[in-house]
């Protein structure tokens, strides 16, 4: 009888985890594989490298701002409806973009079509293994994989899309994650959505306009500092101003009794405040060190799309090895310990690729630092979302989990868009203004690091359990 229900379960996580975690390495994989074709398609397009930044920005920006309003409508026309029609918008945009005449459809198909079919796809996928899989053991293996399936893509992206590129186009690699969505397709047809949909569950509009424009101008501000400092100011605190406006509406729905986009008892609970935080900044460094490296050695050095992806090959294959050993590494070690070792990694990794690569003509420099941070990140991407995800019942999951994913691609959005323009906007200065890109994200990094030593002890015994036991700060 053991047996059987133990196959039963193989089997059901093999159901669900095959398109799931597909379904994020390609959304990873799209936000990382642009990096190496930037000289390509600023050439093939007639823009700039600040054009191809912005709608890199923008894509992940998207994504960030819809998260949370999308993973709270996942009530109301169901789990695996959202995942679907979430592809289907996403296939759509990377056809767009394959076939792009100019920079705005690549923004009108990247940026905002696939940010978009990545908002509506990305919540379910998290509620879906959560939801489908009671038992904490089974879905922490179940999290392990697709946490690490998003993070190879991050990493390998620039392999794959270098590898495209060359050999084809940069046109082709937006083919490929076409196909993918097709494949992820196919296998969703084995899922099921335990609960049903509730279409008359309230929606708070006004919320997430505000979050989303808020974000939005937010990071339009800091995209804007290689044009006006003045502007930037003006965008950052304006953006600033609207989310102040966006959580005070939200008490004010709270109050009234009100369902409102994103409830304050979220932000209750420290321990996953603080693994949030070291959510986000795992992916400022991931994506920060892709475009800067990215870029400084296609516009600076002269690389080529393929020449770029084989560089960055170190990182993925640190995080592959980290995130093979993941499981092992669980048993042994707390949430704690393993997100606080990822961190001990990637800032010296960040260290490295200033420090070996100053002087330096060769390509083999970048392979050390890029190394350290792959395998940092692979053993602390699953921890973190564990951690995060575990310390809330069932019922909230659609909420924390678009806000998890929402902080995780903000993440992202800040790390290309902070150390992108401090190296887009410094791009005569070369090798000073890497140096200076890649400097604010160590200084992140260690930030990510203090975060982590500051999880409780107590919340994080082991990641293969709950962080059930941590308490409302």
């Amino acid at each position: 009888m053991t047996g059987t229900t133990a196959a039963a379960s193989q089997s059901t996580i093999r159901r669900i985890i095959a398109p799931l975690a597909l379904a994020q390495f390609i959304c990873s994989f799209a936000g990382s594989n642009m990096n190496v074709m930037i000289n390509d398609m600023s050439r093939d397009l007639g823009t700039t490298v600040q054009g191809i930044q912005l709608s890199i920005t923008l894509f992940l920006l998207t994504m960030a701002a819809l998260m949370i309003p999308m993973g709270k409508l996942t009530d109301n026309i169901g789990r695996k409806r959202s995942f679907l029609i979430g592809l289907v918008v996403y296939g759509v945009g990377a056809l767009i973009t394959a076939a792009a005449p100019g920079l705005w459809a690549v923004i009108l198909g990247n940026s905002l079509l696939e940010g978009i079919g990545t908002a509506m796809l990305i919540p379910p996928v998290y509620i879906l293994t959560t939801i489908c899989l009671p038992d904490i053991p089974t879905r922490a293996v179940a999290f392990g994989i697709i946490s690490g399936m998003g993070g190879v893509g991050a990493a390998a992206g620039p392999l794959i899309g270098g590898l495209i590129t060359t050999g084809i186009s940069w046109r082709a690699a937006f083919l490929f994650q076409a196909l993918v969505i097709a494949l992820i397709l196919l296998l969703s047809r084995s899922l099921t959505d335990p609960l049903p949909a509730d279409p008359k569950r309230p929606f708070d509009t006004v919320g997430a306009i505000l979050s989303a424009l808020g974000l939005f101008v937010l990071v339009m501000g800091i995209l804007a500092a290689d044009t006006s400092v003045p502007l930037m100011l003006v965008l950052v605190l304006v953006g600033v101003a609207i989310l102040v406006g966006f959580f005070l509406w939200v008490r004010r729905r709270e109050r009234a009794g009100k369902v409102p986009l994103l409830s304050t008892s979220l932000f209750r609970v420290r321990v996953s405040n603080l693994a949030l935080i070291t959510q986000n900044l795992q992916w400022v460094i991931l994506m920060g060190t892709s475009f800067t490296v990215s870029a400084y050695l296609q516009v600076v050095r002269g690389y080529n799309a393929i020449q770029t992806g084989v560089i960055f090959t170190a990182a993925t294959v640190g995080l592959l090895l980290t995130s093979l050993l993941a499981g092992r590494l669980a048993r042994r070690f707390s949430q704690r310990g393993l997100i606080i070792t990822g961190f001990v990694l990637c800032v010296p990794g960040v260290v490295l690729l200033i420090a070996l690569v100053e002087g330096t003509t060769g390509g083999w420099p970048f392979v050390p630092g890029l190394f350290l941070i792959g395998a940092g990140l692979g053993l602390m991407l699953t921890p973190s979302v564990n951690v995060v995800q575990s310390a809330f019942p069932e019922r909230v999951q659609g909420e924390i989990s678009g806000l998890s994913r929402s902080v995780s691609n903000l993440g992202s959005t800040f790390g290309t868009a902070i150390a992108g323009t401090i190296l887009v906007a410094n791009l005569q200065r070369g090798g000073e203004a890497y140096g200076i890109a890649m400097a604010v994200v160590a200084v992140l990094g260690a930030t990510g690091l203090i975060a982590a030593l500051l999880l409780p002890r107590t919340a994080t015994a082991s990641a293969g359990g709950p962080a059930a036991t941590a308490r409302p700060a």
